[in-house]
């Protein structure tokens, strides 16, 4: 089948041809990119789609974030607003009213955050949780993602209702007399995550289906995702679910799984079951390993070189020892694996570089695409390291909507002076990827470049941008979504820009974004996405 998109303001991403009005596109694959001859030189068989003069861009690459969970955050009970203790309060008690689950139900909630909350600024606890219910277990989530609290209940199923046992890169909050306060952090969430029946292959689906809607909404057709930690001793059924859905047609959007296999026999496992980074299809791809180095700024969870500013007892917390991150990522680099590693403070990406740095010298290869997810604390000697090895930055620029109210607090004005300094890493040749870590942040596109390009909250905050000589273009930033998404994940010969031989995967936007004032962008909207050239989503005329 022949479709031609006409009369559009095509944005290509292709230097060799900026703007276009019209694409042909046959059986999903763009075959020619022109002017508005294209439609006097299409026979009358060719399906017309008039685009209304709007601005299209290649459809998004989402680099980082979690579709399972996503799924669930749209599911589950939604914190992600509440101003205090007692909304949280409020919001599981009329989820449980509504859904009326029987006793015994899990009720899981994420998107809290402590740092909001209006009565008391400190984190949930068991006490908090058993006022919504004690005959049901309870995991709350914070809006990070490396902190779940949970009520006296689910402490009885985890075995820890009086007493807590030491976790090696986690932490288990304990009152002044020993108890559990229900408080459960990094690897500690474990024991939490175990305690949680697994879900079946159906409540897969519908996750991802609820996550896909989402995306595509925003005009992302690519995501790159974190699932198996949300089905932590079963990778095989996400594989599965992911497989049977393309093959049943059901799989609306191209998914590149971050493989998070947080041990060294979970990796083997996975290689001798046959995967590797390129494993599957143009839909369903299975990318590189995932791993955690730290923890999230928000919570002091993030390994620093020297003590948090705002808390001096703590450097925050590492996931592993530098000896089991060596031993994960030589495996995973010897056997050919692309390997993408979370690292937030400067002290994980010490340990992170110096990982990557062994496993190269190991087994010299080249090609390889490994990658750093977060680098927020950085040092300029950090990013020249993250150059020499060819390393790429997976960033989200949406995180300075809430960081820009806590950075200089946690670590002092000093580190946050060279910190998320995107246009520096532009300036040392390092590509930054663009995702949004959802549902720790929104998968709008638009807040997110906006961010990038300006530098300022939701709220236009600050007034000329934080730190503003770390503004990056329009250009380079929905470049990271799109260009440099597809070069992640080897795919830059087949998506990433409006070229000849590429998918068809169009967002169409309400405004030309490079037209309008900065201040703007955040507010354009999608207004309708194309997957192999086919319309899966538009928005509701107003």
């Amino acid at each position: 089948m022949e479709q031609l998109f006409y009369n559009g303001s095509f944005v290509t991403m292709d230097e060799s041809m900026p703007r276009a009005e019209a694409v042909l596109v046959r059986d999903g694959t763009i075959v020619q990119v022109g002017g508005g001859q294209l439609q006097d030189q299409c026979g009358p068989e060719v399906q017309r789609i008039d685009m209304q003069g709007r601005t299209v861009l290649p459809a998004f690459t989402e680099s980082h974030m979690h579709v399972l969970s996503l799924g669930m955050f749209l599911k589950d009970v939604s914190l992600q607003t509440a101003d205090s203790i007692q909304d949280v309060v409020d919001r599981g008690r009329a989820y449980i009213a509504r859904h009326q689950p029987a006793p015994g139900t899990w009720i899981r909630g994420r998107g809290w955050n402590h740092d909001h909350f209006q009565d008391e600024h400190r984190f949930l606890n068991r006490y908090d949780l058993d006022k919504i219910s004690t005959e049901h277990p309870i995991a709350f989530t914070r809006t990070d993602g490396h902190v779940i609290v949970v009520n006296s209940k689910a402490l009885e199923l985890i075995g820890m209702s009086e007493e807590a046992r030491p976790v090696e890169g986690g932490q288990i909050d304990v009152d002044e007399n020993g108890k559990p306060l229900g408080v459960f952090r990094e690897m500690a969430r474990q024991l939490v995550l175990d305690a949680i029946p697994e879900q079946t292959k159906e409540e897969l689906r519908y996750l991802i289906e609820l996550a896909s809607q989402e995306a595509l909404a925003h005009g992302i057709t690519t995501i790159h995702t974190d699932d198996f930690k949300d089905v932590p001793n079963n990778f095989q059924k996400v594989i599965d679910t992911y497989e049977e859905m393309e093959r049943d047609g059901s799989l609306q959007i191209r998914i590149y799984e971050q493989c998070n296999l947080p041990a060294v026999w979970k990796i083997q496992k996975f290689i001798d079951a046959g995967y590797h980074t390129g494993y599957g299809s143009e839909h369903f791809r299975l990318g590189p390993l995932k791993l955690l180095s730290d923890g999230s700024l928000g919570s002091r969870t993030a390994f620093l070189r020297q003590p948090y500013s705002d808390k001096p007892d703590t450097r925050g917390i590492t996931l592993f020892t530098q000896e089991e991150l060596d031993d994960m990522m030589v495996l995973a680099h010897s056997s050919g694996m692309q390997v993408a590693i979370h690292a937030i403070g400067d002290g994980a990406l010490d340990m992170v570089l110096n990982s990557i740095e062994k496993a190269k010298a190991a087994c010299p290869r080249t090609g390889e695409r490994h990658g750093v997810i977060h680098c927020q604390i950085t040092t300029p000697e950090q990013l020249d390291r993250m150059k020499s090895m060819d390393l790429l930055a997976y960033i989200q620029p949406i995180f300075l909507n809430y960081d820009i109210s806590i950075v200089e607090d946690r670590v002092g004005k000093e580190r946050a002076s060279t910190s998320y300094n995107w246009k520096e890493f532009l300036d040392k040749g390092i590509p930054i990827i663009g995702g949004s870590d959802c549902p720790v942040e929104s998968l709008n596109i638009m807040e997110n470049i906006y961010t990038a390009v300006c530098r300022k909250n939701l709220e236009g905050y600050p007034e000329h941008g934080w730190r503003p000589e770390q503004c990056i273009s329009v250009m380079d930033a929905v470049k990271s979504f799109t260009v440099n998404g597809a070069y992640a994940s080897f795919e830059e010969n087949r998506k990433g820009s409006i070229t000849a031989g590429k998918v068809a995967d169009f967002a169409v936007l309400s405004r030309d974004i490079f037209a309008i004032d900065p201040e703007e962008i955040k507010d354009v909207q999608v207004l309708a996405t194309y997957v192999d050239g086919q319309l899966r989503y538009q928005a509701e005329e107003k």
